[in-house]
């Protein structure tokens, strides 16, 4: 039996100067393991660009 999945992309933007605060970014990913999602991958597609955090879940 095939296991069936639910993905989910937030993104975590930066602030004006292009820096991530830590606080935020982890603030993002607890929020998402409490609905019951799992971090996938985290994804930085260049500079003074949001992150794009891909999460996972149990359909």
């Amino acid at each position: 039996m095939s296991m069936r999945w639910q993905y989910q992309v937030i993104e975590v933007k930066p602030s004006l100067m292009g820096a991530f605060k830590q606080e935020v970014l982890q603030e993002a990913l607890v929020r998402q393991g409490q609905l019951g999602w799992e971090l996938v991958q985290i994804v930085s597609p260049g500079p003074m660009m949001a992150l794009l955090a891909v999460f996972k879940r149990e359909a």
